[in-house]
Parts: C-alpha cells; sequence; structure tokens
C-alpha cells in the first residue's frame, strides 16, 4: 500500500525543519506517542536506530525506527533552494513501513511538507488489516501532519487535545 498527503504550514522552512528535528516536541504533536528513544545513533541522524511505542486506543504498538536519508546532514544552514529529505523505515510485529518526507519553501513564510508512505505486511491479522482499513493509515497521517501544523503555528499540544 502507497499513499502521499502533505500540508502547508505557515513557518519558514528553516523553522518547521528545527522543530521537526527536536526530539522534546514529539510528545507534543505526535499524538498517541508513548515512547521515543535511541537504541543506537543520535536521534535524527542517519543510521539511528530507535524504539517507539505508540498508544492506539486499547493497544500499545511498538516498532523500531531506522533513519535512512537525511539531507543536508547539518540543519541549521539549509541552502535556499534546496529539498530537506527525512526518511525513515518502521519495523513493527506483521508490518514494514518507508516513509520519506520532502520539506520545500512554498514561499517565504511558508512551507510544503509532503510525505510518502508504503506499507507491506505479513501475517494474516495485519494482511486483513491492510486490506480491509487501508484509509485508516493515511487518515492517521493526515492527523499526524495537522497536529504538526497546529502546535507549529499555534503552541497547541495534543496532550492537551480533548477531542
Amino acid at each position: 500500500m502507497k499513499y502521499t498527503v502533505s500540508i502547508e504550514i505557515a513557518l519558514p522552512r528553516e523553522n518547521v525543519v528545527q522543530l521537526l528535528a527536536d526530539p522534546a516536541h514529539l510528545p507534543k504533536w505526535l499524538r498517541g506517542l508513548v515512547l521515543h528513544e535511541p537504541l543506537s545513533g543520535e536521534h535524527g541522524q542517519l543510521g539511528t536506530k530507535s524504539r517507539v511505542v505508540m498508544q492506539m486506543g486499547q493497544r500499545k504498538i511498538e516498532c523500531t525506527e531506522t533513519i535512512t536519508r537525511r539531507e543536508p546532514e547539518d540543519l541549521r544552514e539549509i541552502p535556499k533552494a534546496s529539498v530537506v529529505h527525512f526518511d525513515r523505515e518502521i519495523v513493527g510485529e506483521g508490518m514494514w513501513s518507508a516513509v520519506r518526507d520532502r520539506l520545500t519553501a512554498a514561499g517565504p513564510e511558508t512551507t510544503l511538507w509532503e510525505s510518502e508512505n508504503e506499507y507491506r505486511f505479513s501475517g494474516i491479522l495485519m494482511k486483513l488489516v491492510g486490506l480491509l482499513m487501508p484509509g485508516a493509515f493515511r487518515k492517521q497521517s493526515q492527523q499526524h501532519m495537522k497536529d504538526f501544523k497546529a502546535f507549529a503555528e499555534q503552541g497547541r499540544d495534543v496532550r492537551e487535545a480533548t477531542d
């Protein structure tokens, strides 16, 4: 299963990239995050493996995330015309996923975040979930992007949400 979602954020690309790259901000916008801890390497750096635990309703899901691409490597001085890439591979029970995020300057004060998502399932239960509920994955990806936008633009923290 593959899909792409995108959102415009009313902040310069450099600001968006810094917010996304800072692990201290993850719980503020990544709905359901219980734990995100590096197992090897430094958070967000190429090759880093992290243990990720998400709460989805009554169920906890544990995965291993590996950073497979980060360009440019130094996020402090990003060339104006370049595209920022954050790619990761996520492996959990019955599931493999690749997420390829691209951040481009849509204007001097606006950033376009595009996220290409690919899922592969193994095991009968996960194959059924992928077959019967493909829209749920897209919807969740879009929700994460909306939550990040609200955090970046307005300081809204998903842990304080009532919805």
